[in-house]
């Protein structure tokens, strides 16, 4: 094993060497290999592959393959066996942070150099193998190992083979406990944004549905039973008014979720003279989290974005299934284009709405992204526990998956027809009117508990005739109660019923007009 007298050296060694000219680079390199054998060969290859600027790019296979001390390997005087080395390895989802771990790092590494603690040659060193290091995972070129276990000690350990020296004094008052919930708290900033975003593209989608369907009246359900007649741009609208709230939610979790724990080291802070709010300043966060053990501990942002997800999916699966619904030949209300229906590999008249039906499962997996981590926190001592690995992967899950149904539910939006000739031969069916007739004779003085004993009295007559409301004479009115008269008809038939609600936010054309107006301006759609 190599001895920390024996890494100064080489490091040492290194950081000549690579400032020396490409000639006497190829003179020395066998003479050094010959040295320190393979504890200096992959360095060697980091700063001769290309001698005007730093590169990450390994080459020599045997190199990929062997195991390095580990950065935390002080004490320890064995390798982790292969076994444990894949249970604990979170660099296979964790490098996900990358973007988020090297913006950390350079707050970081800036503050440092502004309290003393490094120099200055130092920090722009680290700010510069920083640089090249996102370059080349950004260029795919990246080597991610292992058996460097994480996100951070693979970036850290590539600064390290970089820049040599001074890549070491970037972990100064800083551990991978309040690291990686600086990383994971900024990367769920960003992806709180994404989502908002999609949900306001899919208010949209449904918003400008509506536009195209004015006055169609179609049935209301209760217990999925007729109950009223509403107005399909109604009903669209309240679908708006729940992704309003989802993103109202998550705009709430973004503020709560918005401190910085970075300093807060492994739990209990540290001696040395670091300047915590301008670290969380630089990245723009609210101000540094107050308590050191709360911050390193603390994932109830994480609980609080999966639930916020979990409603947002639950609202999806519900327009999902009622478009499923309507899409049958049972419902027949809507037709879904070609573009966004699939079709079955043995019946080949089947069109089937699969994109809704998917939004209603997905659903489900999201749940139980909640569920999981919920579960992974019960029970768990302060502060930072490995178990807590374990809280990426469900989240990272959760957002691709409500990013694609509302990518979908959109899309799907935009290429549904409302097959109003169908719709308003299955108006009559149910008495949709009856609650209107019930309004008629409060109206007329009577108590609306006895009026809906009327009314309930002229539905029966109804089913025993086999008509509805608006077809019985006033006589046959008149015999279950003398106080209908000839303006009864004016409240009866689903026309009558939606022109008479009124109240704030009801199925009334006057108030859905309004209703609409109102998401045309805030979502800013021109007709």
């Amino acid at each position: 094993m190599e001895s920390i007298s024996e890494r100064s050296l080489c490091n040492s060694i290194i950081s000549r060497f690579s400032s020396s000219s490409l000639q006497r680079r190829s003179s020395c390199e066998p003479r050094l290999r010959l040295v320190f054998g393979r504890k200096i060969q992959k360095r060697l290859q980091v700063v001769s592959c290309a001698p005007e600027t730093m590169s990450y790019v390994h080459t020599d296979s045997s190199v990929k393959n062997s195991k390095e001390v580990k950065l935390w390997g002080g004490r320890f005087e064995e390798n982790v066996t292969d076994a444990v080395e894949r249970f604990t390895e979170s660099i296979s989802y964790d490098k996900a942070l990358y973007k988020q771990d090297i913006m950390g790092s350079r707050a970081h590494a800036t503050m440092l150099a502004h309290q003393g603690l490094i120099s200055d040659s130092d920090r722009d060193s680290i700010l510069k193998g920083l640089d090249e290091i996102e370059r080349i995972i950004e260029a795919g070129k990246f080597e991610w190992r292992a058996d460097r276990e994480d996100v951070h000690m693979n970036i850290e350990a590539a600064l390290t083979d970089l820049i040599g020296e001074p890549a070491k004094k970037l972990h100064t008052a800083r551990s991978r406990n309040d690291q990686v919930l600086t990383d994971f708290r900024l990367w769920c900033r960003d992806a709180i944004d994404e989502i908002l975003a999609h949900i306001k593209r899919l208010q949209v989608s449904l918003v400008t549905l509506a536009t195209k369907n004015e006055g169609l009246i179609v049935p209301g359900y209760t217990h999925l039973q007729r109950a009223q007649p509403v107005l399909l741009q109604h009903l669209l609208l309240s679908y708006v008014e729940q992704l309003e709230r989802d993103a109202g939610r998550l705009v709430d979790c973004k503020v709560r979720l918005n401190f910085c724990p970075l300093g807060a080291c492994a739990l209990a802070g540290t001696g040395l003279p670091i300047d915590r709010f301008m670290t969380s300043d630089a990245l723009g966060f609210t101000a540094p989290m107050r308590n050191s053990i709360d911050a390193v501990s603390d994932r109830d942002f994480a609980l609080e974005f999966l639930s916020a997800n979990s409603i947002t999916a639950i609202h999806l699966s519900r327009l999902g299934e009622e478009w499923v619904l309507w899409a049958s030949e049972e419902f027949g209300f809507l037709t879904p284009s070609d573009a966004v229906s699939t079709g079955s590999s043995i019946m080949p008249q089947k069109k089937n709405p699969d994109p809704m039906e998917l939004v209603r499962g997905k659903s489900a997996r999201i749940v139980g992204d909640l569920i999981t981590v919920l579960v992974l926190c019960k029970g768990l001592p302060h502060a930072y526990n490995r178990d807590l690995q374990e809280d990426k992967e469900p989240l990272f899950d959760s957002v691709k998956t409500i990013i694609g149904m509302l990518e979908v539910t959109a899309e799907f939006a935009q290429n549904i027809t409302f097959n109003r000739e169908r719709i308003q031969k299955s108006l009559p069916a149910g008495h949709l009117d009856a609650t209107t007739l019930a309004d008629y004779l409060v109206k007329k003085g009577v108590p609306f508990r006895t009026s809906h004993d009327i009314v309930g009295r002229s539905v029966a007559l109804c089913v025993m005739k086999n008509c509805q409301l608006s077809e019985l004479t006033l006589d046959e009115l008149k015999s279950i109660n003398p106080v209908f008269e000839e303006d009864v008809y004016d409240f009866l038939g689903v026309e009558n019923a939606v022109k008479k609600f009124c109240s704030y936010g009801s199925t009334g054309s006057k108030c859905v007009a309004d209703q609409l107006g109102f998401w045309l301006a805030k979502l800013d759609i021109r007709n």
